[in-house]
């Protein structure tokens, strides 16, 4: 099944149930594709607080290595927009 996002919007619980059938349910925007909705496994489906201990610091070090790729170029944000006004903080 077909439908746009606007449609949809209305009749959300009948689409979930749809796919919760196997249903395929695929959103559109300008009739163009740009969601899908499908149900998931909830045995499949893992929160934070279900990651163990080591999971936890395993996805820690993947985001500092990643962090660690991109270093910090000396521009500080708090100063980022600082062009946009004069010396007496109006508007330039």
């Amino acid at each position: 099944m077909r439908i746009s996002i606007e449609k949809a919007a209305g009749r959300f619980e009948e689409l979930i149930e749809r796919a919760e059938r196997g249903e395929s349910v695929v959103l559109t925007r300008n009739d163009q594709p740009t969601a899908v909705l499908q149900a998931l496994d909830a045995s499949a489906v893992t929160t934070a607080n279900e990651l163990t201990w080591d999971e936890r610091r395993a996805l820690f070090e993947k985001i500092r290595a990643n962090a660690a790729k991109h270093p910090d170029d000396g521009v500080s944000a708090a100063r980022s927009q600082d062009f946009l006004y004069d010396e007496d903080g109006l508007p330039g």
